[in-house]
């Protein structure tokens, strides 16, 4: 049986420590603020990222260093046959198309993993990789199967303010200066490559609402699932810890059936939204992973 290590990068949320305890690596993404490289969870923390944020520095994402990930995956070759790389959704991040690439030179010991998935539900893919990584399955056998399911999972996002989403040209001045004067709250959506629009609220109250609603909608239409015992109910947030507990007590009412679980989102993400976003995600069970 081939020995077989995982891979993803921080924009699964997976932390140094976490890593460690389920026997994957994790690569940092790197940002340039203020044109100085720094690496998240690395000599970036959070608290420092929305620091910067609030004070307008510019702050641009990036992809990981070529040499940094073939650097990574020649030193685990050495220990181990084959690697499961697990990176950002290949439509919000070039860095899936360019690791798919370099895979090419590894003779099939490497295999990228394009299953459009990015924070919550990409860290749900990780977790998934390990338990058929337990089970004996091939590098291949992984990746087919979480591309397989790549579009079970589903994220609704909570944007609390537009200046982000001005700033990243994802919608016009004008939209954000009359959104702002509305004071509306845009619930956005992340559902295969892209992040979109998905509905507009006039309080953090209902946005909530309809986030929880569009969620339990997909639990009955999507999977056909209604008491979601079959999948994986996640929530995220940025920056604002005590609003996402509040949320997560509002969210368990509504599924009580569901284990819930509580990340920041991903920095990359953050970027485009800023501080004060609540998120609700889905990711359905794969079934190979059931004992």
């Amino acid at each position: 049986m081939s020995r077989v290590i995982v891979v993803t990068d921080s924009n699964s949320g997976i932390t140094a420590e976490e890593a460690k305890s389920l026997g994957v690596v994790v690569i940092p993404m790197p940002f340039y603020i203020d044109g100085q490289m720094l690496y998240e969870a690395v000599d970036l923390t959070q608290e420092q990222f929305y620091s910067k944020l609030k004070e307008g520095v510019e702050i641009k994402t990036s992809m990981p260093l070529v040499g940094e990930v073939t650097d990574k995956w020649d030193e685990l070759l050495k220990q181990y046959d084959e690697i499961v790389h697990i990176p950002m959704s290949s439509g919000l991040s070039s860095s899936c198309e360019t690791a798919m690439m370099l895979a090419q030179e590894y003779e099939g010991r490497v295999q990228v993993v394009n299953n459009q998935r990015i924070s919550v539900t990409m860290r749900q893919s990780v977790l998934d990789a390990v338990k058929l990584v337990e089970k004996g399955m091939s590098a291949e056998e992984i990746k087919g199967i979480l591309e397989r399911d790549k579009f079970e999972s589903s994220i609704y996002i909570m944007v609390d303010t537009l200046e982000y989403l001005k700033k990243g040209g994802r919608i016009t001045p004008a939209a954000a200066a009359l959104g702002t004067l509305l004071k509306l709250k845009p619930v956005l959506q992340i559902q295969g490559e892209k992040l979109d629009a998905f509905a507009k609220a006039r309080t953090v109250k209902q946005a909530k609402s309809i986030m929880i609603e569009a969620m339990k909608n997909d639990f009955d239409k999507r999977f056909h699932n209604p008491d979601g015992s079959k999948i994986h109910l996640e929530l995220a947030y940025t920056f604002d810890r005590e609003a996402a507990e509040q949320f997560k007590s509002e969210v368990q009412e509504v599924f009580p059936g569901n284990e819930l679980v509580l990340n920041p989102l991903s920095l990359a993400v953050s970027c485009h939204i800023g501080p004060g976003a609540l998120a609700i995600a889905c990711s359905k069970e794969v079934p190979e992973t059931v004992e």
